[in-house]
């Protein structure tokens, strides 16, 4: 059966199903762009995040993320592999990494930022405009926005 004969019944509008073709969509599509830095959407994440929070901790950065500490440890171990990021010991707490990028961190943040730039046009295009769009991420930052 080819897919575009398939019938998917209630799904079409299940919003956890509708949600899901789309962040495909987007990942995949976000992935395509940042190709040329070998970057994964999670790994521009902690970027951002570590860029706009510099010395945050782990823990705090996972929360952030809504991401599994173990999870964590093996994209800062990646990154770090790759120079982007480094773990400095925390002032507060010794038992603790205070998170920072690097300089060569910066400079692929600064890159991807602008990549971004590139696949944001596309998701405009794709979910019919800035209004929709505008009005989509305003909506979806609504759920597990922090309280």
């Amino acid at each position: 059966m080819q897919e575009s004969t398939i019938d998917y019944g209630p799904l079409g509008n299940d919003l956890g199903y509708v949600l899901r073709r789309a962040q495909l969509w987007v990942f995949q599509d976000f992935i395509r762009t940042m190709t040329p830095l070998d970057l994964r959407p999670a790994q521009y994440s902690v970027l951002v995040i570590i860029h706009h929070n510099p010395g945050l901790s782990q823990i705090a950065l996972a929360s952030a993320l809504g991401i599994e500490r173990a999870r964590l440890v093996r994209l800062l171990d990646q990154l770090e592999e790759r120079k982007l990021v480094e773990r400095r010991p925390a002032a507060s707490d010794r038992r603790s990494h205070a998170m920072h990028l690097t300089p060569q961190g910066e400079r692929a943040l600064a890159g991807a930022l602008d990549l971004v730039a590139t696949h944001r046009l596309a998701c405009l295009e794709e979910f019919g405009g800035p209004n929709n769009y505008e009005t989509l991420v305003r909506l979806l930052a609504r759920f597990g926005a922090p309280q």
